[in-house]
């Protein structure tokens, strides 16, 4: 895991970040205040990095040991609570918006998914997983807590396109070289979702 710290560490912290803002959107499209907006961004953001670190037996888990990410956390997810309050609503700009970073999520955190856990010695094979795990779960979270059906669970190729970008981050590792394999891995990850995206647009009836 040293030799890629330099890396590591900036990819999770942009994640958080990203989650964070996505989760506040989230909270203010369904009427939570500020306060509710902030834990739900900060468990989001959190959420998928603590079960990777429990399922890889590395405790205490990430946010306990670096206050950075907490720091992170809460001013995007207030930040980003005021941007959402000041959108026009129904027309489903903040559903987009929030879609959209959901997607650098995606891709930022099943990324450090997978080096988490070939830092902790795991196979190939169950990095992949446990990235996907880590890219999926705190999108998860935000929604349930939210009273709605997860991506995960309503998308088909939502956990597909974290699984293929995980082996794809695996793939580019051999031949190209650490950061310009997590680059072009997240690249791809990234631009297959929001093609998604851009086929299929939010529903007029989820313009909240």
């Amino acid at each position: 895991m040293e030799s890629l710290s330099h890396i590591f560490v900036p990819l999770s912290l942009v994640a958080t970040a990203v989650m964070a803002a996505s989760a506040a959107i989230q909270a203010r499209r369904f009427s939570l205040d500020l306060f509710g907006a902030t834990v739900l961004g900060i468990v989001t953001a959190v959420g998928g990095g603590t079960l990777r670190d429990l399922l890889l037996g590395l405790t205490p888990v990430f946010w306990i040991t670096d206050l950075r990410f907490l720091l992170v956390a809460v001013p995007s997810a207030m930040l980003s609570f005021y941007i959402a309050a000041r959108m026009p609503t129904g027309n489903g700009r903040r559903l987009a918006l929030l879609m959209y970073l959901d997607a650098i999520g995606l891709a930022l955190f099943t990324l450090t998914g997978v080096q988490v856990a070939l830092g902790a010695g795991v196979s190939p094979v169950l990095a992949i997983v446990i990235g996907c795990v880590t890219g999926t779960a705190g999108g998860m979270i935000r929604d349930l807590l939210c009273n709605i059906t997860p991506s995960v669970l309503r998308e088909d190729l939502y956990a597909t396109i974290s699984l293929a970008g995980g082996a794809a981050y695996l793939g580019f590792r051999q031949i190209l070289g650490e950061p310009t394999a997590t680059l072009a891995a997240f690249l791809l990850i990234l631009l297959v979702r929001v093609v998604l995206l851009w086929r299929n647009p939010p529903r007029p009836d989820d313009a909240v």
